[in-house]
């Protein structure tokens, strides 16, 4: 059997990010999507997805990269305290984590921070479909842990392991092995070990590591063509432009959404014969 969510990130991040979802989703093969509670655009991300019953909306937790939840005061060390980005979440995630395994009062502004994401989450109204942290920062394991603990608070009982095999990749493209995902994967083994412990559910594999921002239409068809059986995450990053505040560098936003509505993207999908949705859909009630 096969099962399959197709998910956009970073949903509620700016205007033309929820333009491309309501998109992806109404016209095209995108089934859930991921949103920044803390985001510019989040409260019309909100309305767009109360009205779109059928896509499965779930926190894209931000830690780094992007704006809090909480004032900066309250959570200093994990906020830029000076120049044009202050207040806002750091970027430098290698000193950044040391910092939360190294220092007790630091994983305390973490926890609290995480918290005041799944409140604000729960405060827009909508079913919590699932779990994931911007820049898969949730690899760090003392994130992991305060997610799996505080998560528990709020219903959420399904996260993002970012698991992809390459073997999978080079079924339709020659692909090297990213360094990144190098790094990745004993701590992603490690996660998918301690949310089944915990309870939590993951999928058998997520696409989007490898080709992050370039998941174009020949890719995700390639992989829709050649999805193995279990359930499979493909994840996106779509966008109507590429011109909005946080904008990675690089990402192609518009070919990543002309490829979730293109006609072969939504051929693939009906040939894989896959149940698709959200992670609701695939572990059961």
């Amino acid at each position: 059997m096969k099962r399959l969510i197709i998910t956009a990130d970073d949903f509620g991040l700016a205007n033309a990010v929820n333009e491309a979802v309501e998109q992806g989703h109404s016209d095209g093969v995108l089934s859930a999507a991921s949103l920044m509670v803390g985001g510019a655009a989040a409260p019309d991300a909100v309305r767009r997805a109360r009205r779109m019953p059928q896509l499965r909306v779930g926190l894209h937790l931000t830690l780094v990269d992007d704006w809090p939840i909480l004032p900066a005061e309250a959570i200093p060390d994990l906020v830029v305290k000076a120049g044009p980005s202050t207040g806002r979440l750091r970027n430098d995630l290698a000193s950044l984590g040391l910092a939360i395994a190294t220092r007790a009062s630091v994983r305390s502004q973490v926890r609290s921070e995480i918290r005041a994401q799944f409140e604000a989450y729960r405060a827009t109204g909508l079913a919590l479909d699932h779990v994931n942290a911007h820049r898969h920062y949730h690899l760090h394991p003392t994130i992991l842990s305060e997610i799996l603990a505080i998560g528990a608070d709020y219903g959420a009982r399904a996260l993002r392991t970012p698991i992809e095999p390459l073997s999978d990749l080079r079924r339709v493209a020659p692909t090297p092995r990213p360094p990144v995902a190098i790094l990745m994967a004993p701590w992603a083994a490690a996660m998918r070990r301690r949310v089944h412990n915990a309870g939590w559910v993951s999928v058998d594999r997520v696409f989007g590591l490898a080709w992050s921002g370039r998941m174009t239409e020949q890719r995700i068809a390639g992989l829709l063509s050649n999805l193995p059986p279990g359930c499979t995450e493909i994840y996106t990053h779509p966008a109507t432009s590429a011109d909005f505040d946080g904008a990675a560098k690089g990402y192609a936003y518009a070919e990543e959404l002309a490829a979730l509505m293109s006609s072969r993207c939504r051929e693939a999908v009906r040939e894989t014969a896959a149940t698709v949705g959200g992670y609701a859909d695939m572990v059961g009630p």
